[in-house]
C-alpha cells in the first residue's frame, strides 16, 4: 500500500474544491484534491452558467459580492477569463404580487451593498423590446455569466501550476480520523494522510458528513437544460422569472442556452441526471412565450446535472460541529456557481487562519443536528417524488 502524505486533503474536483485549492497554495499549504471522476464533472461543469448576485437569501449577500470581487478579476488570477462577462441579470415578474416580492427584496438587499434597480413595462419594452409578457423586473447591472464547461479545468490548472496535487479518477472509499489527523483511503489502495479534510464532494458528500456523525438531509436533482441552434445575437442580459419557469441567457456565439423549474431527479449511484421530454417542449414553449422572435429555432442539446439539494434551499459551509480539522463546503442547491471562488476563498482561510471575516454561521452543519430546517419553495422547484416526506 502506497501512502501520500498532504496538509490538506480535499474530497473531490468541483469549483468549490479547486478554488479552495488555489488559495491554499496562495497561503503555502500543501493541498491534494481527489476527484472521483475528472475535474468538474458534475455541478461545476454542467450548470447554467449564471455568476448571478441578485435573488439569493441576504444573509448570503456578503459572501456572493465577495465572490463576484473575485469573477471580475479572474483573468488575472488564473490566466483565463472562463468567457466571463458582465451581462447583467435581469430577474422578470409577470404579476403585481411578483413585482412586489422585486421590490421588498431589493429593499432587504440594499444594505448588504446590492443596488437594485425596479422597471415596469414601459421601461423593460424600450430597453428590451424582444421581451414579452412581463410587467415589470429587477436589474443587477454587475451579474454576469460565464462558460461552466471551462471554468473547474481552469481553476484546477491554476492551483496546479501553484504547486497543488490533483488527481483524477482517486474515488475515497473511507476516511478515519488519526492522532495526528486523517486517513482516506482509495478504492485502489493508496493511502492519504492529512492534517485537515475538505468535504466537498457535492451529492456524494452527506456519506462523508453522516461517518463523522453529522448526517444532513441532502437529496441529489437538478434542473432540465437545453442548448439552441446558433441565432442572431440580440439578448444581453441573463434573465430569470420569479417563479423560475424560465431562466436563459445568449451566448455571443449565439446559442440561447435555457433551463426552467421543476427540477428532476438526478442518479448518485448509476451516475446520470435524465432529461424527461416533456420538460424540455415545456420550458420551450414558455420560452417563446416570453420571447416570440425564438420560435422556430431549434434545439441541438438536452442536458441535467448532479446538484446537491437540502431543505431549506442553504448550502453546508464551515467548520465540522464535532470534528477538528474536517471542514464542510457542499450543498449549493444550485446556486454555487458564482459562489465558488468566494467560498474558495473563505474556506481556504478557515482552513489556515480558523476565522474569516465573511459571516457563515446561517450556513453551519449544525443546524440539522437537532432537527430538519423548514423547507422553502420546493414544492414549486422540484418534481412531486423528490419533496414527499421520506418514511
Amino acid at each position: 500500500m502506497s501512502t501520500i502524505r498532504s496538509e490538506v486533503a480535499i474530497v473531490r474536483g468541483g469549483l468549490m474544491g479547486c478554488w479552495t485549492a488555489y488559495f491554499l497554495r496562495k497561503r503555502g499549504r500543501k493541498v491534494l484534491v481527489a476527484e472521483k471522476d475528472y475535474i468538474g464533472a458534475q455541478a461545476s461543469g454542467v450548470n447554467f452558467g449564471n455568476a448571478r448576485i441578485q435573488g439569493r437569501y441576504p444573509p448570503q449577500l456578503p459572501l456572493s459580492l465577495r465572490a463576484h470581487e473575485l469573477w471580475e478579476q479572474i483573468e488575472t488570477l488564473i490566466g483565463d477569463r472562463c468567457e466571463f462577462e458582465a451581462t447583467g441579470h435581469l430577474r422578470i415578474a409577470f404579476d403585481a404580487k411578483e413585482i412586489a416580492l422585486l421590490e421588498a427584496y431589493a429593499r432587504e438587499a440594499q444594505p448588504y451593498g446590492l443596488e437594485l434597480e425596479i422597471f415596469g413595462r414601459n421601461e423593460l419594452k424600450r430597453r428590451w423590446p424582444w421581451l414579452a409578457q412581463a410587467t415589470g423586473a429587477s436589474w443587477s447591472a454587475r451579474d454576469g455569466t460565464a462558460n461552466p464547461r471551462i471554468a473547474a479545468p481552469a481553476v484546477a490548472r491554476a492551483a496546479k501550476a501553484l504547486g497543488a496535487e490533483i488527481v483524477e479518477g482517486m474515488k475515497i472509499a473511507a476516511i478515519e480520523r488519526t492522532p495526528s489527523g486523517f486517513r482516506l483511503m482509495t478504492g485502489d489502495g493508496v493511502a492519504i494522510e492529512a492534517d485537515q479534510v475538505l468535504n466537498a464532494a457535492g451529492a456524494w458528500a452527506a456519506e462523508i458528513s453522516a461517518s463523522f456523525g453529522e448526517p444532513v438531509p441532502l437529496f441529489a436533482a437538478g434542473p432540465a437544460q437545453f442548448v439552441t441552434e446558433p441565432m442572431p445575437y440580440f439578448i444581453a442580459p441573463s434573465v430569470q422569472a420569479v417563479d423560475g419557469s424560465i431562466i436563459f441567457r445568449q451566448a455571443r456565439r449565439g446559442n440561447v442556452i435555457v433551463a426552467g423549474y421543476p427540477r428532476g431527479a438526478s442518479d448518485i449511484a448509476a451516475n446520470r441526471a435524465p432529461v424527461a421530454a416533456p420538460k424540455t417542449v415545456a420550458h420551450m414553449a414558455r420560452l417563446i412565450e416570453v420571447v416570440p422572435a425564438l420560435a422556430g429555432c431549434h434545439i441541438i442539446r438536452v442536458w441535467s446535472g448532479i446538484e446537491g439539494y437540502l431543505p431549506d434551499m442553504l448550502p453546508v459551509m464551515g467548520p465540522s460541529s464535532d470534528v477538528p480539522g474536517l471542514f464542510h463546503a457542499f450543498g449549493f442547491c444550485g446556486h454555487g456557481f458564482q459562489l465558488a471562488p468566494g467560498v474558495g476563498l473563505v474556506m481556504s482561510e478557515l482552513l489556515v487562519d480558523g476565522a474569516s471575516p465573511t459571516p457563515l454561521e446561517p450556513f453551519s452543519i449544525a443546524r440539522f443536528a437537532s432537527s430538519t430546517p423548514p423547507a422553502q419553495r420546493l414544492a414549486e422547484e422540484f418534481d412531486g417524488a423528490l419533496v414527499r416526506p421520506r418514511g
